[in-house]
């Protein structure tokens, strides 16, 4: 039980080096209230990440998604996610989208949790073409740009990097097989999508009750 991914050859041709990385946990028991525990985990997390020289190069890699968002003349969302942990600790939502923002937050990377269930067969990271259009949260509709990064299932595309993700993948107290993803972005070393995504896998095992499927990072 792990998703079936691969990379485009378009992808490969414009991003060459530029990573992504998959991890899925299944079991999960995503409707429980919140553990006491969480909150001494969290804790330590954020005494690390607010340590100077590790926030200065957290805010080094938002800085290059930021540079990325900007080609094609979108705002990154990661500076204000930073902003507001720094001053006020880890959002508090449910474990799934908390261990989202804890894996963002500590790499310093673009995190993406998803309901592995919801996806349609398998899943591949391309590029869009100019003009090409999809849905997104809450009825939207994103219009592309040529080169966009997006991940697609069997039956169209279900996230777009600098624009978001669809409605059919999100997350509900029912989900209980979560696939978190992480984007790189040219600049950003595969490394920190692994460093990010441990910690999103570690947080749904621990507090979730979960069972991680497998962790995988792609470098084309």
């Amino acid at each position: 039980m792990f998703p079936e991914f691969s990379m485009s050859h378009d992808y490969k041709a414009q991003y060459p080096g530029v990573g992504f990385g998959l991890t899925l946990i299944s079991g999960c028991q995503t409707s429980q209230q919140l553990p006491s525990e969480l909150k001494l985990f969290k804790r330590k997390l954020l005494r690390k990440m607010r340590k100077r020289e590790i926030l200065a190069q957290i805010t080094e890699r938002i800085n290059i998604y930021a540079n990325f968002f900007e080609q094609f003349g979108y705002d990154c969302p990661l500076f204000g996610h930073l902003k507001r942990t720094v001053n006020s600790g880890f959002p508090q939502y449910s474990l799934s989208v908390d261990a989202h923002f804890m894996a963002e937050m500590c790499a310093g990377i673009l995190v993406a949790v998803t309901d592995f269930d919801r996806f349609e067969g398998k899943l591949m990271l391309d590029v869009a073409t100019d003009g090409e259009t999809c849905a997104g949260m809450g009825g939207r509709e994103f219009i592309l740009k040529a080169n966009e990064i997006v991940l697609r299932d069997e039956a169209g595309i279900v996230c777009v990097l600098a624009q978001g993700a669809d409605d059919k993948t999100r997350v509900s107290e029912q989900t209980a097989n979560v696939l978190f993803y992480a984007y790189a972005v040219p600049g950003i070393d595969s490394s920190y999508l692994k460093d990010g995504l441990e910690i999103a896998a570690e947080t749904m095992v621990e507090f979730g009750k979960g069972q991680c499927e497998g962790l995988e990072t792609y470098i084309p």
